[in-house]
């Protein structure tokens, strides 16, 4: 039987996994839209409910991810005489997959012993992972190429077109801004970085990749904004004044296309807790206890650290989270020109000498 923990421990993660992805996704677009009514002073989503006992029963607006859900599923799949079905119908599919299969090499929590059997708390641990990352998130391109392509709309195959560019040019960046961290850590695998995060700088300040690499943090997560296509940089679906990828679908496959949007959200939220904020770690909390700088300590049983681990690690997932619809909020958009200039002549020149300046650092104290 105890063979079988590490297997069964994989497919509980795999569902673990699924769950937070799906399960955040529908309340996040909640969270946006309740979120933007108050910065605007607005009430915000209140109507969807259900009668319940005689009373209307409205949850502040919670059922309202639940009547979208049902309303792109029922909702009629018309598609273009002149399109090319297989790649129309592919190019969701091509979208959402990689979203949801990046967050597999994320690691949620430390490694936990059950029965006698060590569980890893992550779906996938590869000594590639986060190549793995860029070269799966890479693949999301595709879907979005395709859906233009294959829309036989000469509206939708721009909007495919500017949105490819902007995705490919920002990838570039963000393979390059992070590339600092594996020269520091001398690993490329998440779980392996997040042990060394839980390290001391100096006897107090904790390891984590934005004390070590503040500018790849802010290159990188402004890169991952725009390979997203978030506000400021939604200029591949600016509804209100230019024409998206997705113009021609409706239904689910349109769902599929605004599913993996937020889902891919979540993910930038996860990565930027896993390589610049210590993942699950927590500062000064050892597998032990609490063991602070000047000698104080606190016992605490494994359980109760890994309880405290995994908390840390959603607390910090749910920051990322907010801090993007915050962003999404705040900031005008930007012109395509301003997009393209500030990826192509800004952040991939600071990137490289960010590179550049870490290898000989690094060589240095060697």
């Amino acid at each position: 039987m105890q063979s079988f923990i590490p297997v069964i421990g994989e497919l509980v993660m795999i569902g673990v996994m699924l769950a937070l992805l799906l399960g955040i996704a529908g309340p996040l677009t909640w969270a946006e839209r309740r979120q933007s009514a108050m910065i605007q002073d607005r009430i915000g989503p209140n109507r969807a409910g259900i009668r319940l006992f005689g009373r209307d029963v409205r949850l502040f607006g919670l059922l309202h991810p639940l009547a979208d859900a049902l309303k792109m599923i029922t909702k009629e799949d018309a598609i273009n005489k002149r399109a090319d079905r297989f790649l129309y119908n592919l190019a969701p599919l091509i979208a959402l997959v990689p979203a949801l299969v990046t967050f597999a090499v994320i690691p949620i929590g430390p490694d936990i012993t059950v029965f006698g059997e060590t569980v890893r708390l992550q779906v996938a641990r590869l000594d590639v992972g986060i190549l793995f990352v860029f070269a799966v998130s890479s693949l999301a391109v595709f879907g979005v190429t395709l859906a233009g392509y294959a829309s036989a709309s000469k509206l939708a195959m721009l909007g495919g077109l500017r949105a490819s560019a902007q995705m490919i040019s920002y990838e570039v960046t963000m393979g390059l801004s992070i590339m600092g961290l594996p020269l520091i850590f001398g690993t490329l695998e998440p779980y392996a970085m997040v042990q060394q995060q839980g390290e001391l700088l100096w006897g107090w300040l904790p390891k984590w990749g934005v004390f070590v690499q503040p500018l790849s943090f802010l290159i990188f997560f402004t890169a991952a904004l725009a390979e997203n296509k978030r506000i400021p940089f939604d200029l591949a679906e600016g509804e209100s004044e230019i024409v998206g990828y997705f113009v021609e679908y409706s239904g689910m496959k349109f769902g599929m296309f605004f599913m993996a949007e937020y889902i891919e959200v979540i993910v930038i939220a996860g990565l930027v807790t896993t390589l610049f904020f210590g993942g699950w770690q927590v500062p000064y909390l050892m597998d032990s206890g609490f063991v602070f700088p000047g000698g104080a300590t606190v016992a605490m049983s494994e359980w109760l650290v890994t309880v405290l681990r995994v908390g840390a690690f959603m607390f910090k997932l749910l920051f990322f989270l907010w801090f993007q619809l915050m962003i999404r909020w705040t900031l005008p958009r930007f012109r395509y020109d301003q997009v393209m200039d500030l990826g192509w002549r800004k952040f991939l020149p600071l990137s490289l000498v960010n590179l550049v300046l870490t290898a000989a650092v690094v060589l240095w104290v060697s």
